[in-house]
Formats: structure tokens, sequence, C-alpha cells
């Protein structure tokens, strides 16, 4: 039996597609021509996960259900990062194209390290490095 490759699509419904697009590449993100149109844009995070970036009409066709109010939260979606440097930069990306910057407080507890910060549609991400052998209690062993 074949096995599939696990993914997960994230959409977004987004006010204006360009600046979208501008935005998550900023970040990091790729996009693929092959899943995009003028209606929406596929961008790639890593090989499992993508996040399609829709214009309100095109997510009008997946779903009638209301979108959230402007300055709530429906959910965060979080991206661990290799370093804090590169939690730092994620968010100065977000900040100078369009997004917010610590729309949460920081928080650093030693062994992980998260900012969130917030697309310019209002969609929360988290961006956080963790060393899981600075965890407490990972230096313990089971007698």
């Amino acid at each position: 039996m074949a096995t599939t490759q696990k993914m997960i699509f994230i959409s977004l419904p987004v006010q204006d597609l360009p600046a979208s697009n501008a935005f998550y590449q900023a970040l990091g993100f790729e996009p693929n021509p092959q899943l995009s149109d003028e209606a929406g844009t596929a961008m790639v995070w890593s090989e499992a996960i993508h996040v399609m970036l829709l214009t309100h009409a095109k997510w009008r066709s997946f779903t009638d259900r209301p979108f959230p109010p402007a300055g709530t939260a429906d959910s965060m979606l979080n991206l661990s990062l290799g370093s804090r440097e590169a939690v730092d930069s994620m968010n100065t990306a977000a900040a100078a194209h369009g997004g917010k910057a610590d729309v949460n407080p920081v928080q650093d507890l030693g062994f992980m390290y998260a900012r969130d910060l917030s697309d310019p549609d209002g969609h929360l991400w988290g961006a956080f490095w963790m060393d899981p052998a600075s965890m407490p209690g990972a230096a313990q062993t089971s007698a």
C-alpha cells in the first residue's frame, strides 16, 4: 500500500491579494504558481505546510460562514523557527510589510522564545524557537 505524505493547507481570506503575497514572501513563504491564480495564491512554508491566500470572493466559494469581526481572533497558527534571531527577523519583516509585530507580550522562557504577529488581515501567527535539550526536566532520565 502506497503512503501519501501528510500535508496541511491553511486557507485564509485576504482583502488585498498582492499585499498579502508580498507580506508572506517577506516572512519566508514561497509562492507556488501551479496552485495560484488571480483569486488565490498558494504560499509554501515547507513540503508539508502550505497557506492558501484567497480573495474574499474565492473564500465565499467554499463557505458562507461570516468573517470574524476585525480585531478578534479565531485561531493562531504557530511556526517553529531555527533560532531566536529568526523569530526576531520574522517579526521585523511582519511590521515592515503591512502586518503587526508583538501583538501579544514576548515570551522568553529560556528554552523557548516566542513572538506573535498578525498579517495585514489580522490573522495571527506565533513565531517561536525552542531548545528541547534546555527544557525543564530534559536532563532527567528514567530509572
